[in-house]
């Protein structure tokens, strides 16, 4: 049986990271959905330590990834993943409010493959995020395993 592939939230505003659940929820995915708080966090759980540690490896579907993070900022963890031969394939959306041109530049220049300012009505952030879900989670045909160094 096909297992399905998870999508890992990396969000520290609380109402933000419940609106984002509530959207893919509205969509049925069958996906599940792991949030963690902060960079650092994000980093435990894709490299299995401290409370992740012990855990199979994680099957992403995509990750939703804040900039604006504590202990370790998304650009940061942005780098780091896609530095790494195990992780590099695995699809990365930042989900920021920042606009600032920057952000943007850094992102793409370190991989990231989809960069959406998180919209202020909430009526749009809820199409937006099922429009992501459904499509990382659904539509995108990733690269063969072969090719992500597994």
């Amino acid at each position: 049986m096909l297992k399905l592939k998870r999508i890992l939230l990396v969000e520290d505003n609380a109402n933000d990271a419940e609106l984002t659940l509530e959207a893919l929820a509205e969509h049925n995915l069958a996906n599940g959905v792991d949030v963690v708080r902060d960079g650092a966090e994000a980093l435990d759980y894709l490299y299995r330590r401290g409370k992740y540690a012990g855990e199979p490896p994680a099957n992403l579907a995509v990750i939703l990834l804040d900039l604006k993070l504590p202990k370790v900022d998304g650009l940061e963890v942005l780098s780091i993943l896609k530095a790494d031969e195990r992780l590099k394939f695995t699809p990365v959306v930042v989900l920021t409010s920042s606009r600032e041109e920057r952000d943007v530049v850094d992102s793409y220049r370190l991989g990231v493959n989809a960069y959406v300012v998180k919209p202020v009505n909430f009526s749009e952030f809820i199409t937006a995020v099922k429009e992501l879900g459904a499509f990382w989670a659904i539509i995108n045909e990733p690269p063969p395993m072969s090719q992500k160094g597994q």
